[in-house]
């Protein structure tokens, strides 16, 4: 048990060393708490160091108890969500929480005071507070579960494992005479699987937060699927972007690539595969253009390129030609029931170059879109576009 509950603290550790945000600290204290109650209520110290004071020790092993259930009790608030959706929810975990608090300071005076008259007493009142505990954290959970949160399930098994291991380690200490090696085994077992069932519901949940944070990006004007600006923010950049090629005095190049067979499997292989696609052409539009340029959707279907400060248009003059090669290539994409599915995109480009200091961003868009879309009528027969012209003013 100390073993397990060694290694899941040194990832704990490694994990605050390599983000350095709240939510690491935060489990690192909880398994450091939790984890030296268990260690504490196991008996493992004295056998290791016999002459270790009885009264430290007693009071360590009193006061760890309540206040690993109520730091349970506040990580489940805070891993939850509910506590501001449920007010059933809110006032176990706030009321619980405030209550086993002072349940702990209480018994840490009682044991200060009375260890040597009122020891199996005092442990006693600390696995009867521990067990509200539990059973606050079970309720907790089971509400969460109720109300739609999937996880919470999960972490009803977790606290099953944290009863089963609460009542061996205060058992072994209420009554060590019936210790036998099959409760050691549950206890030791049960201990070790509810800190894994906990990190392990961290780790999904802070997924569930990084993939929420990354389609609110939409708010903040980028595209879930490619991470491309778009929208006021897009428009942003390419002012910017106008701007200090006005300041240099030089031509700003603006490229559009309209992909008009983007939802061609959308009937075929379910809408998911848009997003795959986005995300693969927007890969490959990177590698071609590099990465000081501008690089949008202006819509679904149109991506935009700016590159600022040009002094030799006639080298740029290239880039729409290369975006073609390397954006032509089939593309795999999984469908429903995790088919594969091949996309050829169908696209044309559209490129001019203007002098910046005397053109409006979003005319000269919308000229390149113009271009691309005279390009696609211009196309043959199977699909592929004929080289893009390139204007320049």
């Amino acid at each position: 048990m100390l073993g397990g509950l060694l290694t899941i603290g040194a990832l704990a550790l490694m994990d605050v060393f390599k983000n350095h945000s709240a939510s690491s600290w935060r489990g690192l204290i909880f398994l450091s708490i939790t984890g030296c109650s268990s260690v504490l209520l196991s008996g493992l110290p004295e056998d290791l160091f016999p002459g270790l004071p009885l009264l430290p020790v007693l009071i360590l092993k009193s006061g760890l108890g309540p206040l690993s259930g109520a730091m349970i009790l506040a990580y489940l608030g805070q891993w939850m969500g509910v506590a501001a959706e449920d007010r059933l929810v809110h006032r176990t975990i706030v009321w619980g929480s405030a209550v086993l608090v002072a349940a702990a300071v209480g018994i840490i005076v009682l044991a200060a005071l009375f260890a040597h008259r009122f020891s199996g007493e005092i442990l006693l009142l600390a696995a009867l507070l521990s067990a509200l505990a539990v059973l606050m954290a079970t309720f907790t959970s089971l509400r969460a579960a109720q109300l739609g949160d999937t996880m919470a399930r999960d972490m009803a098994l977790g606290c099953l494992f944290l009863a089963l291991s609460t009542a061996g380690l205060f058992g072994h200490q209420l009554r060590p005479e019936d210790t036998n090696l099959a409760v050691w085994t549950v206890t030791a077992f049960s201990t070790v699987m509810f800190f894994l069932v906990m990190v392990n519901l961290e780790l999904r949940r802070n997924r569930q937060i990084r993939r929420l944070e990354r389609l609110s990006g939409l708010s903040q004007g980028l595209d879930p699927a490619t991470g491309l600006p778009r929208g006021s923010v897009l428009l942003s950049k390419v002012d910017d972007a106008f701007w200090r090629s006005a300041r240099l005095k030089t031509h700003c190049t603006v490229i559009c690539l309209h992909l008009r067979n983007l939802y061609a499997l959308s009937d075929e292989a379910g809408h998911l595969v848009d997003q795959q696609i986005l995300s693969a052409m927007a890969a490959r539009m990177r590698r071609a253009v590099g990465f000081r340029c501008v690089v949008g959707l202006y819509h679904p279907r149109l991506f935009v390129v700016v590159i600022s400060a040009v002094k030799q248009p006639k080298i740029v003059g290239t880039m729409p030609e290369r975006l073609r090669l390397l954006m032509c290539k089939p593309l795999d994409v999984v469908g429903q029931n995790e088919l594969l599915h091949v996309f050829t995109p169908q696209f044309s480009v559209g490129a001019i170059t203007v002098t910046a200091a005397n053109a409006v961003p979003t005319q000269v868009i919308d000229e390149a879109e113009q271009l691309a879309l005279a390009s696609e009528r211009d196309g043959t027969k199977d699909g592929t576009t004929a080289r893009s012209p390139l204007a320049t003013r």
